[in-house]
């Protein structure tokens, strides 16, 4: 299948499991995952409609997305790979959403650069669900005290949580955790799920899932 046949199957699988669920229809955003693919292969599936991605690095997407954006009215970029802090500027000036803000110092960066080029960037704290040593991630045990600081004394706008569960393990309870710390945190947003899982992270709450090779095919 092409990528336009790829995306209307993934949007009808995220329609199926937010009905299972009992979720309202269109309550899942779907964030295609464009990372490593170029501009052309990510047009047909803008022209297919999505105008919600997501990119690891933030240079690679330097590189591609302001072309697209001039192009299509309506993108919206997430940030999902890790960010140094000497990127902040960068990604606040391209991203419309940092999903993995893990530790103060970036909080810190991302917040001052959304006072400084005044915008509006929704952010997420990446929670390390598996406590994973070569993952980046709060640990869970933590996520509280790091959303009280980010919203107490660093000033940082977070709405949601993100995690990327371990390879070799059932994601549902590292989909439940987070669930269940987003609660207990007040937050309405949850980040979760790839193109291996995105139904079950629908299943246990998901308001956006990443979907990549599922789309795009692999890489």
């Amino acid at each position: 299948m092409g990528v336009e046949d790829n995306l209307r199957d993934v949007r009808e699988k995220i329609a199926h499991a937010e009905q299972a669920a009992g979720r309202p229809a269109g309550s899942v955003s779907l964030v295609a995952v464009s990372k490593t693919f170029d501009a052309e292969a990510i047009r047909p599936v803008i022209a297919c409609g999505q105008r919600v991605f997501g990119e690891n690095r933030v240079q690679e997407a330097q590189g591609k997305w302001p072309a697209l954006q001039a192009e299509t009215d309506g993108i919206e970029l997430h940030l999902i790979g890790p960010l140094q802090s000497n990127k902040a500027a960068d990604a606040v000036a391209l991203f419309d959403v940092i999903q993995t803000i893990d530790r103060p110092k970036i909080a810190r960066s991302v917040a001052e650069e959304i006072g400084r080029q005044g915008r509006p960037v929704r952010t997420y704290v990446q929670v390390n669900t598996g406590l994973e040593p070569q993952k980046a991630g709060i640990a869970p045990e933590e996520t509280e005290d790091f959303i009280r600081l980010c919203r107490e004394e660093i000033g940082l706008p977070v709405e949601g949580l993100m995690c990327i569960p371990p390879a070799d393990e059932n994601p549902g309870p590292h989909f439940a955790l987070l669930d269940k710390l987003a609660r207990a945190c007040g937050l309405s947003k949850l980040s979760m799920g790839m193109s291996g899982d995105f139904e079950t992270a629908v299943a246990f709450g998901a308001t956006s899932v990443r979907v990549g090779s599922a789309i795009f095919g692999s890489r």
